[in-house]
Order: structure tokens, then C-alpha cells, then sequence
């Protein structure tokens, strides 16, 4: 007699997983074998059904990765109505723009000197893609506490074609040129006769520097305004720049366009702050904590040197304490590969302390005398400069010159043991130069800064009191 055989049943799970099971023939099939095989079927539809409907979710999400947890970084953000009150704040601000020698003074309101500025470029053919608030007035806007600032930069975006040649480049740049100065001619009282200034007598009176730079990788100008104070306006008209800004705390551009034709309820309009750092949010949050970061230092020109000196006085601190050393390595090296002689070391950081820290002559900061006689609300603020004042600004240029002293004596690398003890010999009479208030006046002769204001007094015999002569 024959042995029974058995027989092989397939089924599936519900995860479309398949099992083989080993069933014996006779009454057990005949009584159950429908019911298995209509289990099995049902659960291998189902697996099916499963199958297909994976297969839409993938087809319908080819080529794209789902994201779980991942955060956004964005360069830009909108302005809080705080933000707005501030920024209308600085557009409505008085600047001045010193002129030297017997020049009056032009006092103007910032949204004022854009706009006449916008005029004459549109009149010489040359078009700005858009105005941006740059620097230490971009940071003063975003900034929710107390921040003091001293710069007031603007960028205008222009177009120069790749293709054009040097002299449409030249072209252009000259009518930028152009522009500026009939705007300071513009702005100039209307009781001196200005349409008699030419712009190279502009050019001596009213501008502190003009910088034009055309390379493959940036081509920009730019043009100073003088201002004895250290507020200098700073005007820029960029086609490209490959470096827009040095640390993550001024790395801020305020697109200001939506206020130029109409200041008035600036509040309700949406402002658009940009940081070029690439982080808008960590941006800011260096900005709250007052913490010092930047990416690629070796790319900014003089390596932001100066600038993270200028910054540590002020309280800032670095966000990456363990990567500090190696930052100031490199920010040592790129100073030194700018200004590699002592003569140019000298002169930038001249500049830098009469840019930053007001400009001073035999340790004292003066202002400067208004044509119209009387003085306006800048004028009237600045004026008020007492001693402390003087010795506070005085007190901070040392610290400044005695932390630049220890960073390069610390991090440079790049020199050799005696070109280090000449940078720093240089630093050292500077500081010795401003504690002693021996800063070497400048000359009168040449118009090249505005002498003090000198009152004489007069002492008459048996008198108790001095009478004021001139």
C-alpha cells in the first residue's frame, strides 16, 4: 500500500513575505483546502495591493529625498516694526559732510543725499539695480539693544556688461563719478556761489578717499565722504565683489527701496534684510550676544585685523573660543600680505583710528563751524564734547593699538623675528604718540584737515575775571 503524499501550500504575510508549508493529502484537503487556498489568495492581493501603492508613493516622489528634522538655513528675513522705527531713525538722521579749509559744511537729511544722489545717475544714463544699507547702520536697525555705530554705508548694485570693454568700463565709472560730485554740489548751502566749484575742487575739499577697483573677481568704486567725526558716509557702486563683508556682526544689507519714494507709515511696509555671513538667523544671534565669527578670514583684504581688534575693546567675544588662535594666524597674514612695509602699516592704521575714533589733533576732537551760523542738531550733539568724553575716546585708541600689539605678537607667523619687532615698535610709538597727545599736527598750508577754533582772552591789570578778545 502506498504511503499518503503531502503537498506544498504556499502563503503570504501581510508584509508580502512568502511561506511554504507542507499539508498531507486526503479529507484535510477536501474539507479545508478551499478555505486555504481563498486565505492564501486574499492575503496575496492584499501584498499586492500593498506593493502597488509603495510603488505610486516612490514614482510620485522620484527624485526627491524627503526631509526628516532638517533645518533651513535662509540669508533673508523681514524687518520687525522695532527694526522699522529704527531704520526710518537713520534715513532721518542729519549727516554732514565736512569740507576742509574755509568750505561750509553740507548737513543733510540720509534719505535726502540717496535720493539727490539717484537723480544725478539717472541724469548721466547709469542705473542702480537698488539701495542697500550696509555696516554699522545696517547692524545699528537689526540690533534689539543699544549699539553704537559710526559708519554709514550705502551699496548700489550696477550693471556693466562682461563683454564690454575697458572703456565703456571707464565710461561708466567716470559718470558715477560725476554724479557724486553734482550731488555734493547740490547739497551745498545756496548762499556761496557753488556753481562756481569745479569737481576736482570738490574732489579736494569734500572727499576723504575714492577707491576704484577692476579685476576679474570685483569691480567697484567707492567714494568717502569726509566727515571729522569718524561718521563717514561711504558710498558704493558695485558690479561685483567677491568679499561684501568681513565679520557675521556686519555682514547686514538693508534693501531699501520701498522707502525711497515715500518715507511716511515706513512701519507697514516689508523691509528686507539680507546677510551676506548666509545665515540670517545665527547672523543675528551673533549680533544679540555680541560674538565675533566669519568664514574664510584669509579672503578679507588687511584679514580683519583691525576690525576684530576694534570689536574685542568693545566687548565682543569669539563664538569658537578653541579657534581663535588659528583665526588671528590667519588674519595676521593677510594684514602683512597687504601692507607688507612699515610705512603702509602706518597709514592704515592711521586711518583707522581717525575713521573709527573720530579725528584728532593733538588729542582733542573738534568740531566744525557752520556757515549758515547756526548750528544744526548734529552739530549742536557734537559740539558738546566734554574732557571725560575726549579721554574715554583717547583711553579706547590705547586699548585698540595695545590689543593689536599682543595678537600680532602672539599669532603672526608669516615674518620674519625683526620684521615683527618693527610692526611692533611701529604700534608701540603710536600708543606712546596718543597717551602723551602727540600726534603730529597736521598742515593747515595745504588744506588738508580744518584747524581748531581758538578763543583769546585777556587778563586787564587788577581784573579778577578773563574778557574774551576774540
Amino acid at each position: 500500500m502506498r504511503g499518503r503524499r503531502s503537498r506544498t501550500v504556499i502563503t503570504y504575510d501581510q508584509h508580502g513575505n512568502m511561506h511554504k508549508v507542507l499539508a498531507p493529502h486526503g479529507t484535510n484537503r477536501m474539507r479545508n483546502g478551499n478555505g486555504q487556498n481563498q486565505q492564501g489568495n486574499q492575503q496575496y492581493q492584499q501584498c499586492q495591493n500593498n506593493y502597488q501603492n509603495q510603488q505610486n508613493h516612490q514614482n510620485s516622489n522620484q527624485g526627491y529625498q524627503e526631509p526628516q528634522n532638517e533645518q533651513f538655513v535662509s540669508r533673508t528675513m523681514i524687518l520687525a516694526k522695532g527694526q522699522m522705527k529704527r531704520l526710518r531713525a537713520v534715513l532721518e538722521e542729519r549727516v554732514e559732510i565736512h569740507g576742509r579749509g574755509n568750505f561750509p559744511t553740507i548737513s543733510t537729511k540720509l534719505i535726502n543725499l540717496i535720493r539727490c544722489l539717484r537723480q544725478h545717475m539717472g541724469s548721466v544714463q547709469v542705473e542702480a539695480r537698488d539701495v542697500r544699507l550696509n555696516g554699522g547702520a545696517a547692524s545699528f536697525v537689526a540690533s534689539s539693544d543699544d549699539f553704537s555705530y559710526a559708519d554709514l554705508d550705502l551699496i548700489f548694485p550696477i550693471q556693466i556688461d562682461e563683454e564690454s570693454d575697458e572703456n565703456v568700463e571707464k565710461q561708466i565709472f567716470d559718470a558715477i563719478r560725476d554724479s557724486v560730485f553734482m550731488t555734493i554740489r547740490e547739497l551745498m548751502p545756496d548762499n556761496i556761489g557753488k556753481e562756481k566749484f569745479d569737481f576736482e575742487t570738490l574732489k579736494d575739499v569734500y572727499i576723504r578717499k575714492m577707491i576704484k577697483v577692476s579685476t576679474d573677481n570685483d569691480k567697484w568704486s567707492l567714494f568717502s565722504l569726509n566727515n571729522e567725526y569718524g561718521r563717514c558716509i561711504e558710498l558704493k557702486f558695485v558690479n561685483k565683489m567677491r568679499r561684501q563683508f568681513e565679520f557675521s556682526v556686519d555682514s547686514f544689507q538693508i534693501h531699501l527701496d520701498p522707502l525711497l519714494n515715500e518715507l511716511d507709515e515706513c512701519e507697514q511696509k516689508k523691509i528686507t534684510i539680507e546677510s551676506m555671513y548666509g545665515d540670517v538667523q545665527q547672523a543675528m544671534t551673533h549680533l544679540h550676544e555680541r560674538l565675533i565669527d566669519t568664514v574664510k578670514p584669509e579672503e578679507i583684504r588687511g584679514g580683519g585685523l583691525l576690525k576684530y581688534c576694534h570689536l574685542i575693546i568693545r566687548g565682543y567675544k569669539a563664538a569658537k573660543p578653541w579657534n581663535c588662535r588659528k583665526l588671528e594666524r590667519y588674519m595676521c597674514s593677510r594684514f602683512f600680505i597687504d601692507f607688507p612695509d612699515l610705512i603702509s602699516q602706518e597709514n592704515k592704521l592711521r586711518n583707522y583710528l581717525d575713521s573709527h575714533f573720530g579725528t584728532s589733533f593733538n588729542g582733542a576732537t573738534y568740531d566744525q563751524w557752520s556757515s549758515s551760523g547756526s548750528d544744526t542738531d548734529s552739530e549742536a550733539s557734537t559740539s558738546q564734547a566734554t574732557t571725560s568724553s575726549l579721554l574715554v575716546t583717547g583711553q579706547a585708541k590705547y586699548d585698540f593699538l595695545m590689543l593689536l600689539y599682543r595678537v600680532i605678537d602672539e599669532s603672526t607667523v608669516c615674518l620674519m623675528a625683526h620684521e615683527r619687532n618693527m610692526s611692533l615698535n611701529m604700534i608701540d610709538r603710536v600708543a606712546f604718540q596718543l597717551s602723551m597727545q602727540c600726534y603730529t599736527p597736521p598742515n593747515f598750508s595745504s588744506g588738508s584737515s580744518t584747524p581748531p577754533r581758538t578763543t583769546l582772552f585777556y587778563l586787564p591789570p587788577d581784573a579778577a575775571t578773563w574778557i574774551p578778545v576774540i
